[in-house]
């Protein structure tokens, strides 16, 4: 088991942000949602571009998150949790000194401990190698990197960057390393704690308790950022528009301005075909989008199979709202203007709306 479940570069980073032992598994949320168009079928009439906007929306959740795991408080937290653990270790077995437990539970402490201690290195070294980098190197919508400068300023950050990339590695195979080594251990002393039993209880209570307390510790995070992963991968497959505006409400603006949004064309839709309800439900109506607030209004026919926002799910209604981005992708204004306000490209084709020029090959939906 982690030793710190909850914090930094722990199980929880693990499940959220694709940091596996198996290098190349699938991302857990991304693999939530092709687990989710292959289990749905019919039944929930989820279209491709749909598991596409899922998808993509999970990519950049775990990439968030990664950032969010390396900001200065959790770290903070993170590494006092550990420490925490490590005196604590410290105090018990110096008071349980004549203690002689019939299993060696002061050597799973001990290397407990050293867990601990292995964990907040590989944290602070990862910690420093981003504050060198940069934190915003690499973001939502970033849609690639600018000019680098003359040649001598390319071959530097070309070094720099090589050196960094190779102490990443070795950092992530040393952490890998430690949660492997983790796992193994808490099995083993789960297994001494529970071999010792009532006569651990008798003759080393201190290192009982301790034991006992460290393995609780540990089940009960793993529980809770198993549960938390899988309500956060529920939460994209199947309520993106909730996560979306979650994330409008508590973060800074990172993707496009209002401006820019404003910008983007805004449509009326119309229905033309047959409206048709099943079990009582508005089913999707091909239809016209005429733009809004020009003089020549534009129309642009959609049908059937796209008369529906990839985002919410919602077939699109008579006079609904839409917004067309330069990719030619639509979706109702409530619900891409939050998207692009954090993240500026667009959630079924990841085009960049901030820089059209650099960006060739956009599909049509």
């Amino acid at each position: 088991m982690d030793t710190s479940p909850l914090l930094g570069y722990s199980m929880a980073d693990d499940l959220l942000r694709s940091r596996r032992l198996v290098r190349h598994t699938p991302p857990p949320l991304r693999g939530a949602a092709r687990l989710l168009r292959r289990a749905s079928g019919r039944r929930m009439r989820l279209r491709e571009p749909s598991f596409r906007v899922r998808e993509n929306a999970a990519e950049e959740l775990e990439e968030r998150q990664s950032y969010w795991a390396y900001s200065k408080p959790v770290i903070v937290l993170d590494l006092l949790w550990n420490l925490a653990f490590v005196c604590v270790g410290f105090t018990v077995m110096g008071l349980s000194m004549e203690e002689k437990p019939v299993v060696p539970l002061r050597i799973w402490v001990v290397g407990y401990i050293l867990q601990c201690v292995v964990h907040v290195g590989c944290v602070v070294v990862e910690y420093r190698r981003r504050r060198e980098v940069g934190f915003g190197e690499v973001g939502w919508g970033s849609g690639g990197s600018g000019s680098l400068g003359s040649g001598s300023d390319v071959e530097d950050y070309g070094s720099e960057q090589g050196m960094a990339d190779d102490e990443t590695s070795v950092t992530k195979h040393l952490e890998s390393a430690n949660t492997m080594f983790s796992f193994i251990w808490w099995v083993i002393g789960f297994y001494w704690v529970t071999d010792g039993g009532q006569t651990l209880l008798c003759d080393s209570p201190h290192l009982y308790w301790l034991c006992v307390t460290f393995l609780a510790f540990d089940m009960l995070f793993v529980v809770i950022c198993v549960a938390v992963a899988c309500l956060v991968g529920i939460a994209v497959c199947c309520c993106l528009p909730c996560i979306i505006a979650i994330l409008y409400a508590v973060t800074d603006q990172e993707g496009a301005t209002e401006e820019e949004i404003d910008r983007l064309p805004k449509f009326k839709f119309r229905k033309t075909g047959n409206f048709e309800k099943l079990n009582g439900e508005a089913q999707a109506s091909e239809g016209l989008m005429t733009e809004c607030n020009t003089h020549a209004p534009a129309e642009h026919v959609i049908s059937q199979d796209d008369a529906e926002c990839c985002i919410c799910l919602s077939v699109y209604d008579n006079g609904a709202e839409l917004r067309g981005l330069p990719c030619h992708h639509h979706f109702h204004c409530s619900c891409i203007d939050k998207w692009l306000y954090i993240n500026a490209t667009c959630p079924l084709c990841k085009f960049n709306i901030l820089k059209p020029s650099n960006q060739i090959g956009t599909g049509v939906v």
